[in-house]
């Protein structure tokens, strides 16, 4: 399975082109299913452009997607960083009004055993994040519940490519227990030897402007769209620019 990650915590000034509202994110994701995107991963933004879990802007942002792309799974993030308390988020969780098909849990952040509580209790699918160089995969393998995620989110976070390839190996072995499907993707100069990496490993991935700003060869990247599409030919094996 190959998603899409639309637009992460970053912001304009970072990225010119970064889809922020409903409507953008929608004409990104259409775009990008039709590269080749199989799954939706998004971060709603308030009026300033930041992350927010607040009801009324997941509503608008999943309910824009999901339009766009019908029977595509579209999930959400619940990073600390949009609301750093957990019991804030978990309520933030248990008020929207439209419910993603899945939502991301970073388990090295303190209360995600909460927010996971409620994403269960709403009928949401969680992606259990699993960062790489924290204690996020003893802590999601000690949840009770790790058996009841859709799937592993590996998230290498090393920014050299052989670090991060160094540090896939060693967070893989660490999550070999787990029994749900494992994602696996780098972020920056990471992101496309670790999408490499996944892909000899029959793993699913993921790439898209909240991980990497640039295809293989150095050149910004105009959408997310041009970015799966270069994901796709790695995917089956053709060289970029092959005919």
């Amino acid at each position: 399975m190959l998603q899409v990650c639309l637009n992460g915590a970053r912001s304009r000034a970072e990225c010119s082109h970064l889809p922020v509202t409903a409507d953008e994110l929608a004409v990104a994701a259409r775009e990008a299913v039709a590269a080749g995107a199989e799954d939706v991963h998004l971060h709603p933004k308030d009026r300033d452009g930041q992350d927010t879990l607040e009801a009324t802007a997941v509503a608008a942002a999943v309910s824009a997607v999901r339009i766009a792309v019908p029977g595509v799974p579209v999930g959400v993030t619940t990073g600390a960083w949009a609301t750093a308390d957990a019991h804030a988020r978990a309520a933030q969780v248990r008020s929207w009004t439209v419910l993603p098909d899945h939502a991301s849990v970073n388990w090295h952040e303190d209360g995600a055993a909460d927010v996971a509580a409620a994403l269960l209790d709403r009928g949401i699918g969680i992606e259990a994040g699993i960062y790489s160089g924290t204690s996020g995969a003893q802590r999601f393998l000690d949840w009770p519940g790790s058996r009841r995620v859709l799937r592993v989110l590996a998230e290498i976070t090393e920014a050299t490519p052989q670090d991060a390839l160094h540090a896939a190996a060693g967070l893989l072995d660490e999550l070999e227990s787990v029994a749900s499907p494992i994602l696996l993707h780098g972020e920056d100069t990471g992101a496309w030897p670790i999408l490499r990496f996944a892909v000899s490993r029959r793993l699913d991935t993921r790439v898209g402007l909240e991980d990497v700003l640039h295809l293989p060869d150095g050149a910004p990247a105009p959408d997310n769209a041009a970015l799966i599409r270069v994901a796709r030919e790695i995917i089956q094996g053709t060289p970029q620019g092959a005919p």
